[in-house]
């Protein structure tokens, strides 16, 4: 029998899974870049007919279900620097475990838009949402989905990471949204393929694809 890494369904734990989309809160920022995981938030939220409206300590949130698990979606309302009090908070009043039991989406300067990344540890790689997080937790055995924002021509992608601040929140242009879109329905399904598979196999599906360049 395989192990809770990506085995069968029997293997992983049953309890509550909460799902935490990084982001700023406010009209102004809801289409830039730094927004990316509050937009897969909602859109999982969309397609499990959920809202995410509730107000629970430090975010917002909505109970649904996906693949059978009972899920927590939720998008701190913190600002961007100080994610870790929300998702802590909500870690701790949830009694879940972070290495089994948390997914956070946040959006990946380092990679191209268009593209998405899975993983199960790491570092913040300058991301301040995430280095708030593994302070709060303690560590950085949490999984993580990674959405790529930066221009996909590798001069361009090499100027903004010398402007990352004005870039990250400068809203998406209307063609780049247009992209983005298919973007949140994979990170969706990359969700649902972690919940019924397990994170192993949703890295070999996600992190290869962006490797073939499909």
């Amino acid at each position: 029998m395989e192990t809770s890494q990506g085995g069968s369904t029997q293997d992983r734990p049953k309890g509550p899974v909460l799902i935490v989309g990084l982001g700023n809160p406010g009209i102004e920022y809801q289409f830039t870049p730094h927004n990316a995981g509050f937009l897969a938030v909602d859109r999982i939220a969309e397609q499990c007919r959920a809202t995410i409206a509730n107000r629970r300590g430090k975010a917002i949130t909505a109970a649904t279900r996906i693949a059978g698990r009972r899920v927590l979606l939720a998008k701190p309302e913190t600002y961007m620097n100080l994610s870790g009090l929300a998702v802590s908070a909500l870690v701790r009043e949830l009694e879940i475990d972070p290495s089994q039991d948390l997914i956070v989406i946040y959006d990946e300067i380092a990679l191209p838009l268009g593209s998405i990344r899975v993983r199960e540890r790491g570092s913040s790689g300058g991301h301040n949402g995430v280095k708030s997080i593994s302070g709060a937790l303690g560590g950085e055995e949490w999984l993580r989905i990674r959405i790529g924002i930066a221009p996909d021509d590798p001069k361009a992608a090499e100027g903004v990471r010398s402007r990352v601040r004005d870039f990250v929140l400068t809203p998406f242009r209307k063609a780049e949204l247009a992209t983005l879109d298919g973007v949140l329905d994979e990170v969706a399904q990359a969700v649902e393929t972690i919940l019924t598979e397990g994170p192993t196999a949703a890295m070999n599906r996600c992190n290869r694809r962006e490797r073939a360049g499909e």
